[in-house]
């Protein structure tokens, strides 16, 4: 038996997954930022709005950064988990956080809002993002890309053709054109990511659910030795993620 391979696995498994902070992962795995720092220019934005919503904040861990926040803040979130945990650091901020579905209707009123955000939403409604702005307000959001990550989640899951194809920036963009927002701006990245032992990955399994839906070690030990064995090998498995920096505007 490889008791290195057992204590990580372990080690893992006891983690906290809840919120959306990955700072346990901390010298065991890391990933290219992207250029034009999101965290910054919401706070950017935040310290000029009025009135402003965080769809799907996981447990508010960016929208915390921002040093100064509107004089009405609105933050959602599915999991309930991230829930609590985004209660306890924004409420303190002055931040409603509502609990929702992330599923259409936005529980709010029509033109509520001058400043929508978001970061890595796994879903986009784009009509409704239109409705609960304001004429003139703003969609500024970081995405995820195209497939993401894939090297990590094709070695588990086989050929991801179809899967390859969604996310694309161009899409997103058409989308929200159609729904009536101007795009301001899109940017993408394709960043580079290194995992130096396998307990990384576990806790990423765990924490990133969609991308192996129904993970578990039991299910996937065998990978999973294969895995701490490359890694012991070449020194860290590299993957890359692909982020896009969309902003839209719905027009005066």
């Amino acid at each position: 038996m490889d008791s290195a391979f057992e204590e990580l696995i372990a080690e893992a498994e006891a983690a906290s997954v809840d919120g959306w902070d990955f700072s346990w992962l901390d010298g065991r795995a890391s990933e290219e930022r992207p250029s034009w720092g999101y965290a910054r220019l919401l706070g950017e934005r935040m310290g000029r709005a009025q009135a402003s919503l965080d769809i799907q904040t996981g447990g508010g861990e960016v929208l915390a950064l921002s040093p100064v926040m509107p004089p009405l803040a609105v933050a959602t979130e599915s999991f309930t988990p991230n829930v609590a945990k985004a209660t306890r650091l924004l409420h303190p901020r002055g931040v409603a956080v509502v609990a929702d579905p992330d599923e259409p209707p936005l529980p709010f009123a029509s033109c509520a809002f001058d400043l929508v955000t978001s970061r890595h939403p796994a879903t986009v409604w784009w009509v409704e993002i239109a409705r609960v702005l304001r004429p003139g307000g703003t969609y500024l959001a970081q995405h995820v890309g195209p497939a993401s990550v894939f090297e990590l989640i094709e070695y588990f899951l086989g050929p991801q053709p179809q899967a390859r194809l969604e996310r694309r920036a161009d899409d997103e963009a058409r989308a929200a054109v159609a729904a009536g927002l101007d795009i301001v701006d899109l940017r993408e990245e394709r960043l580079r990511i290194e995992i130096r032992d396998v307990g990384a990955v576990v806790y990423l399994l765990r924490k990133v659910i969609w991308w192996v839906p129904g993970f578990s070690v039991d299910a996937y030990r065998t990978r999973l030795r294969e895995l701490h064995e490359l890694i012991q090998r070449e020194g860290a498995f590299v993957a890359h993620s692909t982020r896009h920096l969309i902003e839209a505007k719905r027009p005066d």
